[in-house]
């Protein structure tokens, strides 16, 4: 379990590990329009978010990638939106990540400019993050992939 400090409202963000095969996570997935068809795959680490007061208020993931990592699924329930949870389960999420970390968006940029996330291009993304499953048939093309260029926390 991680802890991160998180805005007034939270007095900490705890993460505990969950199956891909989580129904609420996959829930959460689809009411957010996020993939769901490989999240029972080898490889990934999926996260559920809850609040100090033992509130569940969102849902990560992570997929290994060689030395990178495949910042994934990273989902705020309704009820917990515009509070800067969102950014705390980010930090919690890549505390410990010691490689780098890229991750693909349709709808997001803007949240994970804000976090020390930029775009780049396909051509400068590593062979092992692109032959994902998510980056190679699950996300459209036209999807924007972003790198994390500085610590999250």
């Amino acid at each position: 379990m991680l802890h991160v400090g998180g805005e007034a409202m939270l007095s900490a963000i705890a993460l505990h590990e969950r199956a891909g095969s989580d129904a609420r996570l996959r829930e959460a997935l689809r009411a957010a329009d996020l993939p769901t068809g490989d999240i029972e795959d080898e490889g990934r680490t999926f996260f559920k978010a809850v609040s100090g007061d033992g509130q569940t208020i969102g849902y990560a993931g992570l997929e290994r990638c060689g030395g990178d990592y495949l910042l994934r699924s990273v989902v705020v329930l309704p009820a917990h939106r515009s509070h800067g949870v969102g950014r705390a389960i980010v930090e919690a999420t890549l505390s410990d990540v010691d490689g780098d970390v890229f991750l693909a968006t349709t709808s997001a940029t803007s949240f994970f400019s804000t976090i020390g996330f930029s775009e780049v291009p396909r051509a400068e993304v590593p062979a092992a993050v692109l032959a994902t499953r998510q980056l190679s048939s699950i996300c459209p093309s036209s999807a924007t992939i972003m790198k994390l260029n500085r610590s999250p926390t």
